[in-house]
C-alpha cells in the first residue's frame, strides 16, 4: 500500500491529543489528522467526534520528508454534488433590475398621484 497526497486510506485511531488524532494506516504507518481537519464546522472537542478505535477513512494531504504523514477526514468525505443553475433562461441580472426599477417608479408615481388627489393636490393644506 502506497501512502500518496491525494489517496483516500482506511485506518483506525490510536490515539487522541488536544491537537488532533493519531491514526494507524497499516504496515506500521500512522499519520496525524489535526483537529482542525476532523469536521467540516469548528472542533472544540475532538472527544466529541472520534474515540480510540474508531475506523475512519481518511484522505492523505501531506508527506514529510522525515515520515511524517498528514490527513484530513473532511476532506476524504465525498462533497454532494451541488446542481448548476441555470442563469440563462433569456433574462440577465440587468433586465430584471432593469424591469425592477421601471415597476417600482410606476408603483411610486402611482402612490404619489393617490396621496395628492387625497390631500388637494400639490400638497395644499385644508384649512
Amino acid at each position: 500500500m502506497s501512502i500518496e497526497v491525494g489517496s483516500k486510506l482506511q485506518g483506525k485511531v490510536t490515539g487522541i491529543t488536544n491537537f488532533g488524532a493519531f491514526v494507524e494506516l497499516g504496515e506500521g504507518k500512522t499519520g496525524l489528522v489535526h483537529i482542525s481537519e476532523v469536521a467540516d464546522n469548528y472542533v472544540k472537542d475532538i472527544n466529541e467526534h472520534l474515540t480510540v478505535g474508531d475506523e475512519v477513512t481518511v484522505k492523505v494531504i501531506n508527506v514529510e520528508k522525515d515520515g511524517k504523514i498528514g490527513l484530513s477526514i473532511k476532506k476524504a468525505k465525498d462533497k454532494p454534488v451541488r446542481p448548476k443553475i441555470n442563469r440563462d433562461r433569456g433574462e440577465n441580472f440587468e433586465s430584471k433590475m432593469n424591469k425592477f426599477l421601471k415597476d417600482s417608479e410606476d408603483r411610486l408615481a402611482s402612490l404619489k398621484k393617490h396621496t395628492e388627489s387625497k390631500r388637494g393636490g400639490r400638497g395644499a393644506k385644508r384649512g
